[in-house]
């Protein structure tokens, strides 16, 4: 039995937002709340729970905004988001399901409508990118919404959404000083729900974009833009940034050689030769198939490899996941990298096994930082404690653009 809910994979979607509490996400017992009217029901009860949770809060706000309590109104909008984005995990896949994009679109609503009323409003933006709209928000510095700034772009995952990223990140790269940027790309958010686009392995080409949409902005301090990715974004990220030249500064929570180099080990363990799993192209079907097995009898990776993975990368079999994960590498390009590199190294992280790996392949200054369970930041994302992350991470970004790293 998990934290807050009897299912132990709808308890590890269901506690994220315990990461947000500090920047404005539901309290605790709101959370708790929601694992018990979900009980033993299953995803469909989760769904049906947060999306109760989130009418309430979105009820609580228009009644503050009727009211004229604007701070009131645009902390329960936000909370609201919360809720919604958290109701969908579990239903992940292909066909798209009705209820997620319904309740994507009760998030993004309440979302812009609690950003707008911010002393500067913070208005939804649209980066054109190869005929695609990609859904975005500038964050302006707290106390500093009408100077230049340094500029943290933030860049999701497989699982996170523009809310994920501002409730993670964004609002605390706005207490310590940093405007950021936060956007969903191919295979993210409304890109993947609404528009259908698969994530892509040349993150550098979206980020080019990225960075040229930046650089309009009037706040942006061309000299000082970090990169910032979590979890796979972590990959994204670092893979942006051995083609853009134009980072300052990378960030990655954790750092990942790939997509392919996890399953190597699996692929040996059923009988492929090392020579074989060094080319997932190249399994044979019997492989495939207990590979197959393996993962149906494990619902969390069925949840993370067919669910989310075949959707995400807009394929049909285990087989084309494999396959395609070999485009999605750093190798041969770390030492493209050219700006200073923070990589965190959660102790229970099994992602941020390669970590060593890749500093000893950079050719920048770099800072390897530690997280670990006795912190309440032993896991994936330090999730359990996101601010001591944040701190973290910020104070290594003033140094970097003070010159103190070079």
């Amino acid at each position: 039995m998990g934290l807050l809910f009897k299912d132990d994979l709808l308890d590890e979607f269901g506690t994220w937002a315990l990461a947000y509490i500090p920047y404005g996400g539901p309290d605790f017992g709101e959370l708790a709340a929601v694992g018990a009217a979900t009980g033993d029901d299953g995803p469909d009860a989760y769904y049906e729970a947060w999306i109760a949770a989130g009418d309430r809060a979105a009820a609580d706000a228009e009644a503050a905004a009727s009211k004229g309590r604007t701070a009131d109104a645009r902390d329960l909008f936000l909370r609201a988001s919360v809720f919604y984005n958290s109701s969908f995990h579990p239903i992940y896949g292909a066909p798209t399901d009705p209820r997620l994009v319904a309740a994507y679109r009760k998030q993004i609503a309440a979302m812009n409508r609690g950003l707008a009323l911010f002393e500067a409003p913070i208005l939804p933006l649209t980066i054109a990118f190869e005929g695609i709209a990609m859904p975005a928000y500038f964050v302006p510095a707290a106390g500093f919404e009408h100077e230049v700034r340094p500029l943290v772009i933030f860049t999701n995952g497989y699982d996170g959404t523009v809310t994920d990223m501002y409730f993670a990140s964004a609002a605390a790269a706005s207490r310590h000083g940093f405007h950021s940027l936060i956007f969903d790309g191919p295979g993210q958010g409304a890109v993947l729900y609404e528009q259908g686009v698969p994530i892509r392995p040349d993150w550098e080409v979206v980020i080019r974009a990225v960075v040229d949409f930046a650089l309009e902005l009037p706040l942006v301090d061309p000299a000082r833009i970090a990169l910032n990715g979590w979890s796979f974004g972590g990959y994204l990220a670092t893979r942006a940034a051995t083609g853009e030249h134009r980072i300052a500064a990378l960030v990655a929570d954790p750092i990942q050689l790939g997509l392919a180099d996890g399953f190597r080990s699996v692929a040996v363990k059923f009988g492929a030769t090392p020579e074989e799993a060094a080319d997932l192209r190249r399994l044979k079907p019997a492989m495939i198939d207990a590979f197959q097995a393996f993962v149906a009898g494990n619902p969390s990776l069925q949840w993370k490899i067919v669910q989310r993975g075949l959707w995400v990368h807009g394929l049909s079999t285990i087989a084309d996941y494999l396959a395609v994960a070999e485009d999605f590498t750093i190798n041969g390009r770390i030492g493209d990298i050219r700006c200073p590199v923070m990589m965190t190294l959660a102790e229970r992280d099994g992602l941020a096994a390669g970590t060593n790996a890749v500093a000893s392949e950079l050719k920048v200054p770099y800072r390897i930082m530690p997280f670990t369970a006795a912190e309440g930041a032993g896991d994936h994302c330090e999730m359990q404690n996101r601010s001591l992350l944040n701190r973290r991470t910020f104070e290594w970004l003033d140094a970097v653009f003070a010159g103190e790293l070079r």
